[in-house]
């Protein structure tokens, strides 16, 4: 009689064999709201601890976006749909973690070759927002030329409708003595 522990086809795990130096990819289950969907991770097998019993787990470590990422997976989980053993590097360590300090150091040294650059590229978006916003800034200008050149006229014509009153009231006032003489040499061929 044979009773069933896991889900998991142990000895297919077993027999698999997943060493340091072995490039790996784990199919994992993930739940998310209420449904089950599959997550691959591929990267470099660093260690693998507890060999072939029950414990057994094996580090993945993998770099995204320039970030090293590593996980560890338990051997028999349940949550690890599918284990592919993508190639195999022959490696003289049991423990790889000397990969980590590698990488940091490459990754320095291309740093130190690198230079610092101030081109980019814009989207179309940003494209859209610069012309509307130079537009307004070309209406917002020719409204502000406009108001001055409106404020100019005003104050031209207010200057003309004040010389004006006093060039009449300078015209009126001779005008005004003329009609007295007038009036007093009229008043005396009267009498």
């Amino acid at each position: 009689m044979h009773t069933v522990i896991s889900p998991v086809n142990i000895e297919e795990r077993k027999t698999l064999g997943i060493k340091p130096g072995d490039t790996v990819r784990v199919h994992q289950k993930i739940q998310e709201k209420g449904k089950t969907r599959i997550q691959l991770f591929e990267g470099l097998v660093i260690a693998v601890k507890h060999g072939a019993e029950a414990g057994a787990t094996f580090t993945v470590r993998t770099t995204l976006s320039g970030v090293g990422i590593e996980k560890i997976y338990p051997l028999y989980s349940p949550n690890i749909d599918k284990i592919e053993i993508v190639k195999r590097s022959k490696v003289r360590r049991s423990k790889l973690y000397f990969i980590r300090e590698k990488v940091a150091r490459e990754t320095r040294r291309q740093l130190r070759r690198m230079r610092l650059m101030d081109r980019t590229t814009t989207s179309e978006r940003e494209q859209a927002e610069r012309r509307k916003k130079k537009e307004e800034e070309m209406a917002a200008k020719a409204e502000a030329d406009e108001k001055a050149a409106e404020e100019a006229k005003v104050a031209e014509e207010t200057k003309k409708t004040e010389e004006v009153p006093a060039a009449e009231t300078a015209e009126e006032a001779p005008s005004e003595e003329k009609t007295e003489e007038v009036s007093t040499e009229e008043k005396k061929e009267e009498k």
